[in-house]
């Protein structure tokens, strides 16, 4: 059963202890999921902060503010990023311009480098030909045709060259405790999670979430990726080591217990999805665009357009691959597809 020990996130501002030397505050998103947790372990002459919200005003505020209230007795030491999206390692950077080391896998620090790297003023040729691919609507296509993108840039401070890399099994000191470094896939590359050694603790990121499964999305930076086979291989794996009366800490909304049931869900949300579009693509072809009704049963504002579409490509990818669909034919919107 799935569980969440605390009523209340802390203030923003404040933080909250979850354990002996850990501490949770929140980071505020501008967007429909409005907020990323971070975590604070107590090295005892240091802080180590785990993630650490986007690079924007309103973060940097709220960061000055724990640093110069609950933080100030002494200086953040080390940033471990649980992966390369923006609002996990967005002020890595700034941190390491304060004397701060970065830690993260070797994949989570490349993808987030090269990113930030990679600023376009309009979508690449590649990206419209995904799009299409995809059967993106017409309307919507000549929108994101005309408009700049987002670029990590926008939310991330740049990346020093440097970091120290976090491995499938590394064993890292942190918080007064050894932690299992564990990583997962499909909704970011080598995704780090941490496994208390000493303790029934758990870090999660965005790979252990409750109450929400985070976006399993596909890019034209690797258009074929399996991202949503990855994600059922990762779930498998770490439920071996889920027990029961472990507290994660995860990366939005609250800290549960219970995560060998909520592993078991993350993997049926999926699969029950993709059941539900073989039969669909059994009665009629689709694109993949045309999938959403069958994906989401709700319906798909601009706002989450981008990435409903992103793992719409993950679920058709994950079944082409299986020979469980194909394509069939193009029209002016797209590829068509087809069940088996």
């Amino acid at each position: 059963m799935i569980e969440y020990p605390y009523p209340e996130p802390p203030l923003p501002g404040a933080v909250l202890p979850v354990a002996e030397g850990i501490f949770w505050a929140r980071m505020p998103l501008p967007m429909k999921l409005d907020h990323v947790n971070v975590y604070i372990l107590d090295e005892g002459d240091s802080w180590t902060v785990v993630d650490t919200g986007f690079d924007s005003r309103k973060s940097r505020a709220h960061w000055q503010e724990l640093l110069e209230g609950p933080l100030a007795a002494k200086p953040v030491g080390r940033i471990i990023a649980t992966h390369h999206h923006a609002d996990h390692i967005g002020l890595a950077g700034w941190f390491q311009s304060r004397g701060a080391a970065l830690w993260t896998s070797r994949t989570a620090w490349l993808m987030a480098r090269m990113q930030l790297l990679d600023v376009q003023e309009r979508p690449t040729p590649e990206a419209l030909a995904f799009w299409r691919k995809a059967g993106m609507d017409a309307e919507t296509y000549r929108q994101r045709e005309a408009e700049r993108p987002f670029n990590m840039a926008d939310m991330c401070h740049p990346l020093p060259p440097g970091f120290t890399r976090i491995s499938e099994g590394a064993v890292i000191r942190a918080g007064g405790r050894n932690w299992t470094a564990r990583m997962g896939n499909g909704h970011a590359p080598e995704h780090v999670t941490l496994w208390s050694q000493d303790d029934h603790l758990v870090i999660g990121g965005d790979q252990l979430l409750p109450s929400i499964s985070p976006n399993l999305g596909v890019y034209p930076t690797e258009p074929l990726a399996d991202t949503v086979g990855d994600w059922i291989d990762s779930c498998a794996a770490m439920r071996v080591h889920a027990h029961d009366d472990q507290l994660v800490l995860p990366g939005h909304n609250m800290p549960f217990t219970g995560l060998p049931d909520r592993l078991g869900q993350l993997i049926e949300n999926h699969q029950s999805a993709l059941r539900r579009i073989v039969a669909a693509l059994q009665q009629e072809p689709r694109t993949v665009a045309g999938c959403f009704d069958i994906l989401y049963r709700r319906k798909i504002d601009a706002g989450n357009y981008g990435l409903a579409l992103a793992e719409a490509v993950g679920h058709i990818n994950h079944l082409s691959q299986a020979a469980k669909v194909w394509p069939v034919g193009t029209t002016g919107s797209g590829a068509v597809l087809w069940g088996a």
